[in-house]
Protein backbone atom coordinates (compact mmCIF):
# COMPACT_ATOMS: atom_id res chain seq x y z
CA UNK A 1 0.00 0.00 0.00
CA UNK A 2 2.74 2.49 0.88
CA UNK A 3 4.41 1.70 -2.69
CA UNK A 4 1.22 2.52 -4.72
CA UNK A 5 0.77 5.84 -2.31
CA UNK A 6 4.27 6.16 -3.14
CA UNK A 7 3.81 6.07 -6.87
CA UNK A 8 0.74 8.07 -6.66
CA UNK A 9 2.43 10.95 -4.95
CA UNK A 10 5.45 10.81 -7.60
CA UNK A 11 2.98 10.56 -10.51
CA UNK A 12 0.75 13.93 -9.00
CA UNK A 13 4.08 15.57 -8.58
CA UNK A 14 4.96 15.28 -12.19
CA UNK A 15 1.88 15.97 -12.81
CA UNK A 16 2.09 19.34 -11.46
CA UNK A 17 5.29 20.13 -12.96
CA UNK A 18 3.69 19.64 -16.51
CA UNK A 19 0.78 21.84 -15.40
CA UNK A 20 3.08 24.19 -14.12
CA UNK A 21 5.54 24.60 -17.38
CA UNK A 22 2.26 24.58 -19.62
CA UNK A 23 0.90 27.69 -17.57
CA UNK A 24 4.51 29.11 -17.94
CA UNK A 25 4.51 28.76 -21.60
CA UNK A 26 1.09 29.47 -22.65
CA UNK A 27 -0.77 31.87 -19.99
CA UNK A 28 1.85 34.70 -20.59
CA UNK A 29 1.58 37.84 -21.80
CA UNK A 30 5.22 38.32 -22.60
CA UNK A 31 6.58 40.59 -24.92
CA UNK A 32 8.46 38.59 -27.82
CA UNK A 33 8.76 40.84 -30.80
CA UNK A 34 9.95 39.90 -34.67
CA UNK A 35 13.07 41.07 -34.91
CA UNK A 36 13.29 43.10 -38.74
CA UNK A 37 14.40 40.88 -41.74
CA UNK A 38 18.07 40.63 -42.43
CA UNK A 39 17.29 42.03 -46.36
CA UNK A 40 13.64 43.52 -46.28
CA UNK A 41 13.93 45.01 -42.71
CA UNK A 42 10.67 45.98 -41.77
CA UNK A 43 8.67 44.57 -44.90
CA UNK A 44 6.88 41.91 -43.72
CA UNK A 45 5.97 43.39 -40.82
CA UNK A 46 4.14 45.70 -43.10
CA UNK A 47 2.86 43.06 -44.77
CA UNK A 48 1.44 41.15 -41.97
CA UNK A 49 -0.32 44.25 -40.96
CA UNK A 50 -1.74 44.62 -44.53
CA UNK A 51 -3.14 40.80 -44.17
CA UNK A 52 -4.22 41.48 -41.02
CA UNK A 53 -6.44 44.61 -42.32
CA UNK A 54 -7.96 42.58 -44.96
CA UNK A 55 -8.65 39.38 -42.55
CA UNK A 56 -11.09 42.20 -41.18
CA UNK A 57 -13.23 42.93 -43.99
CA UNK A 58 -12.88 39.81 -45.87
CA UNK A 59 -13.81 37.98 -42.73
CA UNK A 60 -16.49 40.35 -41.87
CA UNK A 61 -18.28 40.06 -45.46
CA UNK A 62 -18.13 35.97 -44.81
CA UNK A 63 -19.68 36.08 -41.69
CA UNK A 64 -22.11 38.21 -42.68
CA UNK A 65 -23.03 37.01 -45.76
CA UNK A 66 -22.82 33.40 -45.60
CA UNK A 67 -22.74 33.00 -42.10
CA UNK A 68 -26.25 35.00 -41.27
CA UNK A 69 -24.96 36.83 -38.71
CA UNK A 70 -25.38 40.80 -38.22
CA UNK A 71 -23.29 43.22 -39.26
CA UNK A 72 -21.84 43.99 -36.18
CA UNK A 73 -21.07 41.13 -35.08
CA UNK A 74 -19.68 40.50 -38.27
CA UNK A 75 -17.57 43.12 -37.62
CA UNK A 76 -16.73 42.70 -34.93
CA UNK A 77 -15.26 38.86 -35.19
CA UNK A 78 -13.38 40.05 -38.29
CA UNK A 79 -11.52 42.79 -36.33
CA UNK A 80 -10.90 39.98 -33.76
CA UNK A 81 -9.26 37.53 -36.72
CA UNK A 82 -7.11 40.37 -38.33
CA UNK A 83 -6.09 41.97 -34.56
CA UNK A 84 -4.72 38.02 -33.43
CA UNK A 85 -2.43 38.73 -36.28
CA UNK A 86 -1.32 42.17 -35.89
CA UNK A 87 -0.58 41.00 -31.81
CA UNK A 88 1.49 38.34 -32.73
CA UNK A 89 4.37 40.15 -34.21
CA UNK A 90 5.10 41.51 -30.34
CA UNK A 91 3.06 39.08 -28.54
CA UNK A 92 2.53 35.65 -29.81
CA UNK A 93 1.02 33.62 -27.08
CA UNK A 94 -1.67 36.47 -26.11
CA UNK A 95 -2.10 36.49 -30.62
CA UNK A 96 -2.85 32.87 -29.91
CA UNK A 97 -5.90 32.78 -27.48
CA UNK A 98 -7.15 36.17 -29.61
CA UNK A 99 -7.35 34.18 -32.32
CA UNK A 100 -8.70 30.96 -30.29
CA UNK A 101 -10.87 33.21 -29.38
CA UNK A 102 -12.33 35.06 -31.91
CA UNK A 103 -12.79 31.03 -33.60
CA UNK A 104 -14.54 29.85 -30.59
CA UNK A 105 -17.46 33.09 -30.48
CA UNK A 106 -17.64 31.82 -34.63
CA UNK A 107 -18.43 28.41 -34.13
CA UNK A 108 -20.98 29.30 -31.29
CA UNK A 109 -23.12 31.77 -33.53
CA UNK A 110 -22.66 29.75 -36.66
CA UNK A 111 -23.92 26.59 -34.83
CA UNK A 112 -27.17 28.09 -33.72
CA UNK A 113 -27.39 29.54 -37.60
CA UNK A 114 -26.99 25.87 -38.44
CA UNK A 115 -29.08 24.30 -35.94
CA UNK A 116 -32.03 26.87 -36.74
CA UNK A 117 -31.33 25.56 -40.59
CA UNK A 118 -31.21 29.30 -41.01
CA UNK A 119 -27.67 28.18 -42.86
CA UNK A 120 -26.46 25.48 -44.72
CA UNK A 121 -23.19 23.81 -45.48
CA UNK A 122 -21.31 26.72 -43.89
CA UNK A 123 -17.85 26.15 -43.45
CA UNK A 124 -17.51 24.73 -39.58
CA UNK A 125 -16.02 24.74 -36.79
CA UNK A 126 -13.30 26.67 -38.82
CA UNK A 127 -14.29 29.52 -41.33
CA UNK A 128 -12.02 30.04 -44.40
CA UNK A 129 -10.38 33.00 -43.34
CA UNK A 130 -10.13 31.98 -39.61
CA UNK A 131 -7.91 29.43 -40.93
CA UNK A 132 -5.81 31.89 -42.79
CA UNK A 133 -5.08 34.00 -39.97
CA UNK A 134 -4.89 31.10 -37.47
CA UNK A 135 -2.08 29.81 -39.58
CA UNK A 136 -0.43 33.09 -39.60
CA UNK A 137 -0.67 33.31 -36.11
CA UNK A 138 0.80 29.70 -35.73
CA UNK A 139 3.81 30.87 -38.17
CA UNK A 140 4.18 33.96 -36.46
CA UNK A 141 4.37 31.90 -32.43
CA UNK A 142 6.74 29.04 -34.19
CA UNK A 143 9.37 32.04 -35.25
CA UNK A 144 9.43 33.29 -32.20
CA UNK A 145 8.70 30.95 -28.99
CA UNK A 146 10.95 28.02 -28.25
CA UNK A 147 10.31 24.67 -30.18
CA UNK A 148 8.12 23.23 -27.02
CA UNK A 149 5.74 25.79 -26.82
CA UNK A 150 5.21 25.62 -30.69
CA UNK A 151 4.21 22.31 -30.52
CA UNK A 152 1.89 22.88 -27.14
CA UNK A 153 0.07 25.42 -29.66
CA UNK A 154 -0.33 23.19 -32.13
CA UNK A 155 -1.32 20.32 -29.74
CA UNK A 156 -3.86 23.11 -28.09
CA UNK A 157 -5.24 23.70 -31.64
CA UNK A 158 -5.52 20.21 -32.18
CA UNK A 159 -7.80 19.61 -29.07
CA UNK A 160 -9.79 22.95 -29.56
CA UNK A 161 -10.66 21.51 -33.18
CA UNK A 162 -11.73 18.37 -31.82
CA UNK A 163 -13.48 19.60 -28.80
CA UNK A 164 -15.73 21.78 -31.64
CA UNK A 165 -16.10 19.26 -34.24
CA UNK A 166 -16.21 16.15 -32.79
CA UNK A 167 -17.57 16.28 -29.09
CA UNK A 168 -19.69 19.07 -29.93
CA UNK A 169 -20.61 18.94 -33.10
CA UNK A 170 -23.50 20.55 -35.45
CA UNK A 171 -25.70 20.03 -38.34
CA UNK A 172 -25.99 20.71 -42.52
CA UNK A 173 -22.06 22.25 -42.28
CA UNK A 174 -18.74 21.35 -43.98
CA UNK A 175 -16.38 20.21 -41.64
CA UNK A 176 -13.24 22.27 -41.60
CA UNK A 177 -11.46 21.03 -38.75
CA UNK A 178 -9.33 18.14 -40.14
CA UNK A 179 -7.60 20.60 -42.74
CA UNK A 180 -7.08 22.90 -40.21
CA UNK A 181 -5.11 20.41 -38.09
CA UNK A 182 -3.12 19.39 -41.10
CA UNK A 183 -2.30 22.93 -41.92
CA UNK A 184 -1.36 24.06 -38.85
CA UNK A 185 1.34 21.27 -38.65
CA UNK A 186 2.45 21.55 -41.77
CA UNK A 187 3.03 25.49 -41.02
CA UNK A 188 4.55 24.81 -37.41
CA UNK A 189 7.44 22.87 -39.06
CA UNK A 190 7.95 25.31 -41.33
CA UNK A 191 8.25 27.83 -38.55
CA UNK A 192 10.49 25.69 -36.12
CA UNK A 193 12.48 25.01 -39.33
CA UNK A 194 13.25 28.82 -40.05
CA UNK A 195 13.43 29.74 -36.33
CA UNK A 196 16.18 26.76 -36.10
CA UNK A 197 18.03 27.92 -38.96
CA UNK A 198 17.82 31.62 -38.06
CA UNK A 199 19.66 30.41 -34.55
CA UNK A 200 21.80 28.36 -36.34
CA UNK A 201 23.23 31.53 -38.37
CA UNK A 202 23.21 33.85 -35.72
CA UNK A 203 25.35 31.28 -33.21
CA UNK A 204 27.69 30.84 -36.56
CA UNK A 205 28.04 34.69 -36.20
CA UNK A 206 28.98 34.69 -32.97
CA UNK A 207 31.25 31.86 -32.91
CA UNK A 208 32.84 33.76 -36.06
CA UNK A 209 33.01 36.81 -33.64
CA UNK A 210 34.69 34.38 -30.74
CA UNK A 211 37.04 33.30 -33.30
CA UNK A 212 38.23 36.25 -34.64
CA UNK A 213 38.58 37.44 -31.17
CA UNK A 214 39.96 35.19 -29.84
CA UNK A 215 42.40 35.21 -32.98
CA UNK A 216 43.51 38.56 -31.96
CA UNK A 217 44.17 38.27 -28.27
CA UNK A 218 46.42 35.59 -29.29
CA UNK A 219 48.56 37.48 -31.74
CA UNK A 220 48.57 40.12 -29.46
CA UNK A 221 49.68 37.90 -26.52
CA UNK A 222 52.51 36.49 -28.63
CA UNK A 223 53.75 39.95 -29.62
CA UNK A 224 53.58 41.29 -26.20
CA UNK A 225 55.05 37.86 -25.24
CA UNK A 226 58.22 38.41 -27.42
CA UNK A 227 58.86 41.89 -26.74
CA UNK A 228 58.72 41.07 -22.66
CA UNK A 229 61.13 37.80 -23.71
CA UNK A 230 63.72 40.28 -25.86
CA UNK A 231 63.52 43.15 -22.72
CA UNK A 232 64.41 40.37 -20.06
CA UNK A 233 67.15 39.39 -22.30
CA UNK A 234 68.66 42.70 -22.49
CA UNK A 235 67.87 43.46 -18.72
CA UNK A 236 69.50 40.12 -18.35
CA UNK A 237 72.69 40.97 -19.79
CA UNK A 238 72.91 44.47 -17.75
CA UNK A 239 72.86 42.56 -14.57
CA UNK A 240 75.06 39.96 -15.64
CA UNK A 241 77.31 42.61 -16.06
CA UNK A 242 76.42 44.75 -12.25
CA UNK A 243 77.03 41.16 -10.95
CA UNK A 244 79.93 40.81 -12.46
CA UNK A 245 81.70 44.47 -11.59
CA UNK A 246 80.27 44.21 -8.51
CA UNK A 247 82.52 40.72 -7.23
CA UNK A 248 85.35 41.91 -8.79
CA UNK A 249 85.74 45.38 -7.79
CA UNK A 250 87.43 44.68 -4.26
CA UNK A 251 89.95 42.98 -5.95
CA UNK A 252 90.92 46.50 -7.87
CA UNK A 253 91.36 48.29 -4.18
CA UNK A 254 94.21 47.59 -2.49
CA UNK A 255 93.06 46.66 1.24
CA UNK A 256 89.30 47.39 0.68
CA UNK A 257 87.69 48.88 3.84
CA UNK A 258 84.77 46.57 4.85
CA UNK A 259 82.07 48.74 4.45
CA UNK A 260 82.68 49.08 0.64
CA UNK A 261 82.90 44.97 0.39
CA UNK A 262 79.39 44.84 2.10
CA UNK A 263 77.96 47.18 -0.20
CA UNK A 264 79.40 45.61 -3.31
CA UNK A 265 78.32 42.01 -1.93
CA UNK A 266 75.05 43.18 -1.29
CA UNK A 267 75.05 44.59 -4.91
CA UNK A 268 76.33 41.53 -6.26
CA UNK A 269 73.28 39.83 -4.49
CA UNK A 270 70.61 42.08 -5.79
CA UNK A 271 72.04 41.32 -8.99
CA UNK A 272 72.07 37.86 -8.78
CA UNK A 273 68.18 37.23 -7.10
CA UNK A 274 67.09 39.96 -10.09
CA UNK A 275 68.66 37.79 -12.72
CA UNK A 276 67.41 34.46 -11.38
CA UNK A 277 63.91 36.40 -11.37
CA UNK A 278 64.15 37.35 -15.33
CA UNK A 279 65.16 33.97 -15.54
CA UNK A 280 62.31 32.55 -14.35
CA UNK A 281 60.04 34.95 -16.37
CA UNK A 282 62.14 34.37 -19.37
CA UNK A 283 61.80 30.63 -19.20
CA UNK A 284 58.22 30.74 -19.10
CA UNK A 285 58.05 32.49 -21.90
CA UNK A 286 60.26 30.86 -23.89
CA UNK A 287 58.36 27.47 -23.31
CA UNK A 288 54.73 28.74 -23.56
CA UNK A 289 55.46 31.24 -26.47
CA UNK A 290 58.35 30.49 -28.50
CA UNK A 291 58.62 32.66 -31.57
CA UNK A 292 57.93 31.22 -34.91
CA UNK A 293 60.80 29.60 -36.37
CA UNK A 294 63.28 30.80 -33.99
CA UNK A 295 65.19 28.92 -31.30
CA UNK A 296 64.70 29.68 -27.25
CA UNK A 297 68.27 30.46 -27.47
CA UNK A 298 68.90 32.56 -30.96
CA UNK A 299 71.06 35.09 -30.56
CA UNK A 300 68.50 38.22 -30.69
CA UNK A 301 69.08 40.58 -34.25
CA UNK A 302 70.76 43.71 -33.96
CA UNK A 303 70.93 46.43 -36.84
CA UNK A 304 74.30 44.57 -37.93
CA UNK A 305 71.47 41.33 -39.79
CA UNK A 306 69.82 44.44 -41.51
CA UNK A 307 71.22 43.69 -45.01
CA UNK A 308 70.58 40.07 -44.12
CA UNK A 309 67.08 40.98 -43.93
CA UNK A 310 67.11 43.37 -46.52
CA UNK A 311 68.41 40.45 -48.55
CA UNK A 312 65.87 37.75 -47.60
CA UNK A 313 63.24 40.15 -48.64
CA UNK A 314 64.51 41.05 -51.97
CA UNK A 315 64.30 36.73 -52.59
CA UNK A 316 60.73 37.02 -51.63
CA UNK A 317 60.48 39.25 -54.86
CA UNK A 318 60.19 43.26 -53.22
CA UNK A 319 62.80 45.38 -54.62
CA UNK A 320 64.23 46.92 -51.65
CA UNK A 321 66.68 49.90 -51.39
CA UNK A 322 68.59 50.94 -48.28
CA UNK A 323 69.98 54.25 -46.99
CA UNK A 324 72.44 55.21 -43.75
CA UNK A 325 72.83 58.47 -42.47
CA UNK A 326 75.25 59.92 -39.89
CA UNK A 327 77.60 58.36 -38.04
CA UNK A 328 77.18 54.85 -37.61
CA UNK A 329 77.86 53.29 -34.16
CA UNK A 330 76.85 50.62 -31.72
CA UNK A 331 73.44 51.37 -29.99
CA UNK A 332 71.95 50.44 -26.72
CA UNK A 333 70.60 46.98 -27.38
CA UNK A 334 67.29 47.28 -26.69
CA UNK A 335 67.25 50.19 -29.22
CA UNK A 336 68.97 47.95 -31.74
CA UNK A 337 66.84 45.23 -31.77
CA UNK A 338 63.59 47.56 -31.49
CA UNK A 339 64.75 49.35 -35.18
CA UNK A 340 65.65 45.82 -36.21
CA UNK A 341 61.34 44.54 -35.60
CA UNK A 342 60.43 47.91 -36.63
CA UNK A 343 61.76 47.14 -40.45
CA UNK A 344 61.24 43.23 -40.39
CA UNK A 345 57.50 44.22 -39.75
CA UNK A 346 57.17 47.31 -42.29
CA UNK A 347 58.68 45.29 -44.86
CA UNK A 348 56.34 42.23 -44.53
CA UNK A 349 53.34 44.55 -44.42
CA UNK A 350 54.92 45.93 -47.66
CA UNK A 351 54.52 42.25 -48.88
CA UNK A 352 51.29 41.24 -47.60
CA UNK A 353 49.35 44.54 -48.69
CA UNK A 354 51.37 46.25 -51.06
CA UNK A 355 52.50 43.63 -53.98
CA UNK A 356 54.39 44.94 -56.85
CA UNK A 357 55.30 48.11 -55.28
CA UNK A 358 59.42 49.25 -54.18
CA UNK A 359 60.09 50.01 -50.26
CA UNK A 360 63.04 52.04 -49.28
CA UNK A 361 64.23 52.24 -45.88
CA UNK A 362 66.85 54.69 -44.50
CA UNK A 363 68.07 54.51 -40.90
CA UNK A 364 69.29 58.41 -39.44
CA UNK A 365 72.04 58.44 -37.02
CA UNK A 366 71.25 60.83 -34.72
CA UNK A 367 73.02 62.36 -31.54
CA UNK A 368 69.98 61.94 -29.27
CA UNK A 369 67.68 59.80 -31.52
CA UNK A 370 67.75 56.81 -34.24
CA UNK A 371 65.16 57.41 -37.09
CA UNK A 372 63.82 54.74 -38.47
CA UNK A 373 61.80 55.22 -41.77
CA UNK A 374 60.53 52.53 -44.44
CA UNK A 375 58.26 53.75 -47.43
CA UNK A 376 56.71 51.93 -50.31
CA UNK A 377 55.11 53.45 -53.74
CA UNK A 378 51.33 52.27 -54.69
CA UNK A 379 51.57 48.65 -55.66
CA UNK A 380 50.80 47.52 -59.11
CA UNK A 381 48.23 45.00 -58.37
CA UNK A 382 45.28 43.74 -55.79
CA UNK A 383 46.28 42.47 -52.68
CA UNK A 384 44.67 39.34 -52.05
CA UNK A 385 42.65 39.42 -48.64
CA UNK A 386 44.49 39.56 -45.37
CA UNK A 387 42.47 38.38 -41.92
CA UNK A 388 44.76 40.80 -40.09
CA UNK A 389 43.77 43.12 -37.53
CA UNK A 390 46.61 45.71 -37.53
CA UNK A 391 48.42 43.97 -34.68
CA UNK A 392 51.62 44.72 -36.59
CA UNK A 393 51.33 48.48 -36.29
CA UNK A 394 50.52 48.16 -32.62
CA UNK A 395 53.47 45.75 -31.86
CA UNK A 396 55.15 48.46 -33.71
CA UNK A 397 53.97 51.52 -31.41
CA UNK A 398 54.28 49.54 -28.52
CA UNK A 399 58.32 48.78 -29.15
CA UNK A 400 58.99 52.80 -29.75
CA UNK A 401 56.56 53.64 -26.68
CA UNK A 402 58.62 51.25 -24.06
CA UNK A 403 61.67 52.65 -25.61
CA UNK A 404 59.93 56.60 -25.24
CA UNK A 405 59.72 56.93 -28.61
CA UNK A 406 57.18 57.52 -31.66
CA UNK A 407 56.36 55.67 -34.34
CA UNK A 408 53.92 57.02 -37.13
CA UNK A 409 52.22 55.36 -40.00
CA UNK A 410 49.92 56.92 -42.88
CA UNK A 411 49.41 56.85 -46.24
CA UNK A 412 52.45 58.64 -48.60
CA UNK A 413 52.80 59.98 -52.16
CA UNK A 414 49.73 58.74 -53.44
CA UNK A 415 48.49 55.73 -52.86
CA UNK A 416 52.24 54.45 -51.06
CA UNK A 417 52.76 54.07 -47.11
CA UNK A 418 55.30 55.35 -44.74
CA UNK A 419 56.60 54.19 -41.36
CA UNK A 420 58.60 56.39 -39.52
CA UNK A 421 59.72 55.65 -35.88
CA UNK A 422 61.85 57.97 -33.88
CA UNK A 423 63.92 55.61 -30.75
CA UNK A 424 65.97 57.79 -28.15
CA UNK A 425 69.26 56.99 -27.44
CA UNK A 426 70.79 58.36 -24.23
CA UNK A 427 74.10 59.43 -24.63
CA UNK A 428 75.06 57.56 -21.36
CA UNK A 429 73.98 54.12 -23.17
CA UNK A 430 75.29 54.99 -26.81
CA UNK A 431 78.62 53.23 -25.59
CA UNK A 432 77.12 50.02 -24.17
CA UNK A 433 78.14 46.81 -25.90
CA UNK A 434 75.13 44.64 -27.97
CA UNK A 435 74.37 41.27 -26.27
CA UNK A 436 76.33 38.42 -27.84
CA UNK A 437 73.34 36.09 -27.81
CA UNK A 438 69.58 35.83 -26.42
CA UNK A 439 70.32 34.15 -23.61
CA UNK A 440 69.95 34.88 -20.02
Amino acid sequence: MSRLNAVVDTGAEHIRRWLGVLRDDLMTARVDPLPPSTWLRWLPHGVVWIVGVVLTIVGAVQLNDQGGLDLGYSMLLGVGQGCAAVLALRRPVPGLWLSLGATLAIAVLTRRMLMAGQIDGFAWPWTAWAIVAHLLVLLLVALRVPTRVSVEALVLTGLFTYALQGLWGAWNYTPTGQVTVALSAVVVVLGIALRGRREARVELGRQATLTAEERARRTLLEERSRIARELHDVVAHHMSVISIQAQVAPHLVRNPPDELKENLAGIRQNAVEALTELRRVLDVLRSEHPAPGERADAPQPTLDRLEALVENTRAAGLTVTTEVTGERRPLPPGVELSAYRIVQEALSNVLRHAPGATAHVTLAYGPRALRVEVVNTAPTREAPSSAGARHGLLGMRERAAMLGGTLTAGPWSGRGYRVEARLPVSASSATDPLPQDGTA
